[in-house]
């Protein structure tokens, strides 16, 4: 479903990205963790081509994205969802409205489709009465949910979660975990997640990958992973190593 082969990222003399290279198979969660400064922002916005790599190939369900053409990028991802880090919500439009707005701008669908899509969603995050509600009514966990619904909107095969717990409470966290781990096994979709919580990391992936000074030291399976001797993983998991 995701595969990147040898991606390296460059800003001027400084290079961020390292030879990168892993496969997400489909359906797969994958935690990719990681201290401050060490890739994971610039590889999220390669892989949904926000931004091009300087050397590599990155290949979604099939399709090397990398030296494709704006609307071509543009096709690959109504494949894609993107749940980011602060919601990303419009202030000055309802709930409904913000989960609508990628369906009005990309589709044809009649606004009965589209209102059916929009309540379908916000249901399955456990929002339904939610549509009128403006962003500035919403806790910080319920915009993370509406966040979701928007990025479920197109029936997308991936979703991408950047930091879905930052901000919030301890409580709301496990919610939030909770609900990536029911919207895959509900969907069926490909995830990555990019998070700091290894709490998070450790609930929601089937493996976990850490990147460290640009390059991926370790990738495992969660509870292989936990298991790692590598004393840079071992500071970084800190109470969730396992001996």
């Amino acid at each position: 479903m995701i595969e990147l082969k040898h991606v390296d990222k460059s800003f001027g003399e400084k290079r961020v990205l390292k030879g990168v290279s892993f496969r997400v198979e489909d359906g797969e969660t994958l935690a990719l963790i990681g201290g401050s400064g060490s890739g994971k922002s610039t590889l999220l916005r390669l892989m949904i081509g926000l931004d091009r790599p300087t050397a590599g190939e990155i290949w979604i369900d099939g399709t090397e994205i990398t030296r494709l053409a704006e609307d071509e990028l543009d096709e690959v991802r109504l494949s894609m969802g993107m749940v980011f880090q602060y919601s990303a919500l419009f202030d000055s439009m309802t709930v409904g409205d913000n989960v609508a707005f990628g369906l009005r701008e990309h589709t044809d669908f009649s606004e009965e489709k589209i209102q059916d899509i929009v309540r379908e969603k916000l249901s399955l995050v456990g929002l339904p009465d939610a549509e009128d509600m403006m962003p500035g009514e919403l806790s910080g966990g319920m915009k993370k949910r509406v966040s979701l619904a928007r990025a479920l909107a197109f029936g997308p095969s991936i979703i991408f979660y950047d930091e879905p717990d930052s901000g919030l409470d301890p409580v709301m966290t496990r919610k939030i975990d909770d609900l990536i781990v029911a919207t895959q096994e509900k969907l069926g979709v490909t995830s990555i997640v990019v998070t700091h919580d290894m709490e998070s990391a450790c609930l929601v992936a089937n493996r976990i990958a850490m990147l460290y000074e640009g390059e991926i030291i370790a990738m495992e399976k969660t509870e292989d992973f936990r298991r790692l001797k590598d004393l840079r993983v071992r500071e970084f998991l800190g109470s969730f190593a396992i001996e």
